[in-house]
C-alpha cells in the first residue's frame, strides 16, 4: 500500500514538562541530559505520529545551549517535521523556557533530528511523503534537503577515508 501524504496538522507536537530538582545540578541548573533527552522523546513523538509506525532516532544534529534552564521552569519542547525522505524524517525541537514567576519564555535551545521509520522486524519501511501547506513549512523542506546533503556529503567523506 503506498504511503499517503499527510496533513499539517499531524507534522507538528508540542510537549510542556515543569523542570524539578531531581533533574537538576547543585546550582540549580537542569542538566543538559535531561534536555536532550526530553527534546529526543518530542522528535521522535513528531516522527511517530507521522509516520504512525515506531521510529528510531538516527542522528542528532549539533545542539547549543544558549541559556540555562531552572528548577522551576516550564518547559516546552516544539516539534516540526521538515523533511520526509524514503524511510527516514528530519524533525526540528525548538526549546523554550518559561519562568512562571515572570512569565518570561527564553528560547533555549534548537535541534535537528533524523529518525527512521521500522517495522516489525525492525527493519526500515517507507514513510509517508510530506505536503508542505504554508510558505513557512516549504522553507523548513528546503532547509532540510540541505542539511540531507549535507549530512550524507559527510558520510560519504567518512566512508571514503
Amino acid at each position: 500500500m503506498p504511503a499517503q501524504p499527510q496533513r499539517s496538522s499531524q507534522t507538528s507536537v508540542v510537549l510542556s514538562q515543569l523542570m524539578q530538582p531531581a533533574d537538576a545540578n547543585f546550582m540549580g541548573n537542569i542538566h543538559g541530559g535531561v534536555i536532550m533527552k526530553l527534546i529526543d522523546e518530542a522528535g521522535g513523538t513528531c516522527a511517530y505520529q507521522f509516520c504512525r509506525t515506531p521510529v528510531v532516532t538516527a542522528a542528532i544534529d549539533r545542539i547549543d545551549f544558549h541559556y540555562p534552564v531552572q528548577v522551576g521552569n516550564l518547559v516546552t519542547f516544539k516539534a516540526n517535521l521538515n523533511f520526509a525522505g524514503r524511510t527516514s524524517v528530519e524533525v526540528g525541537v525548538r526549546v523554550e523556557a518559561e519562568d512562571l514567576n515572570t512569565g518570561v519564555v527564553t528560547h533555549t535551545n534548537s535541534a535537528y533530528l533524523v529518525f527512521v521509520a521500522v517495522g516489525d522486524d525492525r527493519q526500515p519501511i517507507a514513510v509517508p511523503t510530506l505536503e508542505p501547506k504554508t510558505e513557512q513549512q516549504r522553507r523548513w523542506l528546503a532547509e532540510a534537503q540541505e542539511r540531507r546533503r549535507l549530512r550524507l556529503a559527510l558520510r560519504e567523506a567518512k566512508d571514503t577515508d
